[in-house]
C-alpha cells in the first residue's frame, strides 16, 4: 500500500496543567493565522502540560510566536504518514523503518473513520532522510 509521506516540523510549548490553558494557546495561534496539521498534549507532572504543535508553515509559526512573545521550542523534524486505513497499516510503516534500521522513538496516529489514517512518526534527526526514503519506497 502506498503511503503519502510528508516531512513536518514541530514545536513544543509548555502550559499550566489546568483547564483552558491549551485552549487559550490554540486560540491564540489561530488568531495569529497559524494552521496546524497535528497537535498533541501530554501531561508533564501534575502542574504542566507539554503541547506539540505541527504547523502547516514552520516559518510563519516561528515568526508569529516570536512576535507574540510565545515561548516555544523548535522546530524539530518529524514525518507525517497518511494512507488508507487497513488492518496492519501501521505495522507496514514500522516494518519499512525497521528494514531501513531506523528507530522510532515516538509516534501518534488516528484513523479518520472514513477509511484513512494519519500517523506522526518521530525519529532521530540524523535518521530523517533515511526514514523518508524508506517510507517513500514502493517496494
Amino acid at each position: 500500500m502506498p503511503f503519502r509521506i510528508r516531512r513536518v516540523d514541530y514545536f513544543y510549548a509548555t502550559v499550566p496543567g489546568q483547564p483552558g490553558a491549551a485552549c487559550e494557546l490554540l486560540r491564540q495561534l489561530a488568531g495569529l493565522g497559524i494552521n496546524l496539521l497535528a497537535f498533541c498534549a501530554v501531561p508533564m507532572g501534575p502542574m504542566r502540560t507539554q503541547l506539540t504543535l505541527f504547523p502547516h508553515d514552520r516559518a510563519a509559526m516561528a515568526n508569529a510566536a516570536r512576535n507574540a512573545g510565545l515561548a516555544i521550542d523548535g522546530p524539530h523534524p518529524a514525518i507525517l504518514v497518511q494512507g488508507d486505513d487497513e488492518l496492519g497499516a501501521l505495522a507496514g510503516v514500522h516494518q519499512r523503518l525497521d528494514d531501513a534500521d531506523v528507530a522510532v522513538f515516538a509516534a501518534e496516529g488516528v484513523a479518520d473513520g472514513q477509511g484513512s489514517f494519519g500517523y506522526v512518526v518521530y525519529v532521530r534527526p540524523q535518521d530523517i532522510d533515511k526514514a523518508v526514503e524508506a517510507l517513500a519506497a514502493t517496494g
